[in-house]
């Protein structure tokens, strides 16, 4: 189960998610809206196409900001969920939009993993981003989760940002290492189109960010948390043993998933579907007895295979391969040789190298799964 919360107090420089700043005030019709789609799934006359919806193995609160919501909002869109008694339920914070009463009510509720969007050590870095928080908050939130009972705690960084020197990228790894988290989710910045970076970056205001930069900081990132006992598991994941999180385990392994919420995404029976992008629409839609989605797709056999091998192959287990088709044989072989893959028995993975050029070679391996060889 994924819940979309899209609220912000501010909105970060480099975002291009469904968020907005100014809709608070549709929280309160937001949180109703969310509790009756989830009864519109689970109810007698369920969504399900199979009947009977099962209890939730993971749920993940992602935005936006979720933390922003009044602690009573958010646990009771999660009571209304059936879950299993081992489920794992993440919770996405803000580290200034995020207090010890959070914590404690999120705990009772069972929310047993907290995400934290800590992105830098360094207030300079932090200032580049537009991000709001104080470094100090990020220690604080830690603490306060910990405190509360929750013992699974993710920290998301961003790399490469300009101007973030290597030896600001050590200290922001480093204070990571001090918080002491379970699990480390690293991204390298992206440009995107319609966000203030983007602009900046167009107007020659900001300069993009350097490949090579961001090259040298994720193997920085790779043998700092290896050092330190982490285990990659997807290409900008890495955990300690056994606290990998089973949510996005559950996307790079094609398995199914309920959306709630706007711009939220499914996945079932072999449909990806998609509900409307703003709060607005979604409250409307809910409100009208209607069902949410925007839109949806059905993968034939081929994409599926396709999609499956795209997605296992972000993995540390990398993606399924028998030797029978000749063209991802000679594929694999080349990629191999030039030491971007590795063949393992019956899968095949990315080594070090390949994560970092994981796009090009992503792109060569579907190629020849398709049959066809890259020229």
């Amino acid at each position: 189960m994924y819940v979309h919360v899209p609220f912000c107090a501010a909105r970060c420089d480099y975002c291009d998610f469904a968020t907005w700043t100014d809709r608070d005030h549709l929280i309160d019709a937001y949180t109703d809206a969310c509790v009756r789609d989830l009864e519109r799934w689970y109810g007698p006359t369920g969504a399900h196409p199979r009947g009977a919806v099962p209890s939730a193995t993971t749920v993940f609160f992602g935005g936006g900001t979720p933390s922003l919501l009044p602690p009573a909002h958010l646990t009771r869109i999660l009571d209304t969920i059936p879950r299993r008694t081992d489920a794992e339920v993440t919770v996405e914070c803000n580290p200034d939009r995020v207090s010890a009463e959070h914590f404690e009510a999120y705990a009772r509720a069972g929310v047993n993993r907290i995400s934290i969007g800590m992105q830098s050590d360094r207030p300079h870095v932090l200032a580049a981003l537009g991000r709001t928080h104080d470094r100090a908050n990020v220690a604080a939130a830690v603490r306060a989760a910990r405190a509360a009972g929750i013992e699974r705690v993710n920290l998301d960084v961003i790399y490469g940002t300009p101007g973030e020197t290597p030896a600001d990228w050590d200290a922001t790894l480093h204070a990571v290492l001090d918080l002491e988290p379970e699990h480390v989710s690293a991204y390298a910045l992206t440009v995107e189109p319609g966000t203030p970076l983007g602009a900046a970056v167009r107007s020659g205001s900001a300069v993009a960010p350097d490949d090579d930069d961001q090259a040298a900081k994720y193997e920085r990132t790779d043998d700092t948390l290896s050092a330190a006992g982490f285990e990659w598991y997807e290409i900008s994941s890495w955990a300690r043993p056994g606290e990998a999180c089973r949510h996005n385990v559950l996307y790079w392994t094609m398995g199914e998933y309920l959306p709630i919420g706007c711009a939220a995404h499914g996945h079932l029976d072999g449909r990806r579907f998609w509900n409307v992008r703003t709060p607005e629409r979604y409250i409307e839609q809910i409100a009208d007895d209607a069902s949410p989605a925007a839109g949806s797709e059905v993968l034939d056999s081929d994409a599926r295979v396709e999609e499956a091998f795209v997605l296992a192959l972000r993995t540390r287990w990398g993606a399924p391969f028998d030797g029978a088709n000749a063209a991802l044989a000679g594929e694999i072989g080349a990629l191999a040789e030039a030491g971007l893959v590795e063949i393992m028995g019956d899968r095949v993975a990315l080594t070090r190298r390949g994560r970092l050029l994981a796009g090009d070679v992503t792109a060569r391996l579907a190629l020849g799964l398709a049959g066809t060889r890259y020229d």
